[in-house]
């Protein structure tokens, strides 16, 4: 134990129990994440409204720090499930750094198995791309993007694109979509 953390106890009289657990002292600054803080957070469950076995915990690590123009998340999928629905930003860019697990990376149809140690960038405009947990164990990865007021975001799986305008968000279908020139 460290001078950052203490341990707390609690009594519940309607079971009887003793129960114990760390407690960490916030000492430090808004911009810096202990480990067991991080360690500590609970996550969110999300579900991809395209995609419903794109399912992922996140903690959202940028989100914690303050940080508004790019998210910085610490993923986990499990075995078998998917980071999202296969896409492609048109104007927003997104990486990947995996940190322990196996999984396999469909970028522009093509199948690349990927583990802990490696980086998948995506620059704008780049190959639609999606990540599955091929392994036995959690896929961990570090996961981060622009958070641009507009963008646009294709989902060639659902022949759809997706035109973000702030928090309004406009779904079309391909073939509805008819150039000016």
């Amino acid at each position: 134990m460290d001078s950052n953390t203490r341990q707390v106890c609690s009594y519940s009289g309607d079971t009887n129990q003793i129960h114990f657990q760390w407690e960490i002292l916030l000492t430090y600054p808004p911009e810096i994440l202990k480990a067991a803080v991080i360690a500590a957070m609970e996550g969110e469950v999300k579900t991809h409204d395209f995609n419903p076995n794109a399912v992922r915990l996140s903690k959202s690590l940028g989100d914690a720090t303050g940080l508004t123009n790019i998210g910085f998340h610490l993923v986990s999928i499990q075995p078998g499930r998917d980071s999202t629905a296969y896409h492609r930003h048109m104007y927003e860019e997104e990486c990947v750094y995996i940190l322990s697990g196996h999984g396999e990376a469909l970028i522009d149809e093509r199948r690349y198995e990927v583990a802990a140690g490696d980086f998948l960038g995506f620059a704008k405009r780049g190959p639609a791309h999606i990540l599955t947990n091929s392994g036995t164990e959690p896929l961990i990865c570090l996961v981060t993007g622009q958070r641009l007021e507009q963008d646009v975001c294709d989902y060639p799986h659902k022949n759809t694109r997706l035109f973000i305008n702030g928090k309004q968000e406009d779904l079309v279908e391909l073939h509805h979509i008819v150039p000016l020139s």
